[in-house]
């Protein structure tokens, strides 16, 4: 009976989440190897506002689930203009090496693997991107990138500065 109120109501969650990547972690103990997974995830509404989380727990789904948190806690905004990026940036953070550049409209998502997801979420929707760094590592280029992305000046900031 009172089942019936508690399906009908939905949990409306204004971020979109995706798993960016999942490993399997072990430790050894006295007692011999402890198993867990290492998750990370990126959260975005869209609309400027993307995270990226990482978390570890004894199974994947508790991994998600804290992955999850953390990137809805270290959300940023990203300045955009015209749905793209206000202008070309590159930046290196440990092994990783990206580089972003604005598109014109109509041109498309031009970025791979782990920038592509990241812009995705955040809602940029033209913007051309390269992995420069040799790593393929999909943590160590999410960090890269929103890094990145926090280093983006505001387009109009430069016209407010002096007024």
């Amino acid at each position: 009976m009172f089942r019936k109120n508690f399906s009908n109501r939905e949990n409306k969650d204004e971020f979109e989440s995706k798993l960016l990547d999942l490993s399997r972690v072990s430790h050894t103990r006295a007692g011999g190897r402890r198993i867990g997974f290492r998750a990370v995830m990126v959260c975005g509404d869209k609309n400027g506002l993307v995270g990226v989380g990482l978390a570890k727990g004894s199974d994947v789904a508790k991994a998600i689930e804290k992955a999850t948190k953390a990137a809805k806690k270290n959300m940023i905004k990203v300045p955009m203009v015209n749905e793209t990026i206000p202008h070309q940036i590159e930046i290196k953070l440990g092994p990783s090496k990206i580089m972003l550049k604005p598109q014109r409209k109509g041109r498309g998502l031009v970025a791979g693997g782990t920038v592509r997801v990241i812009c995705q979420l955040a809602g940029i929707k033209n913007i051309s991107s390269k992995i420069i760094g040799r790593t393929g590592n999909k943590l160590n280029n999410a960090k890269a990138t929103i890094e990145a992305l926090k280093k983006l000046k505001h387009a109009d900031s430069s016209t407010k500065t002096k007024t």
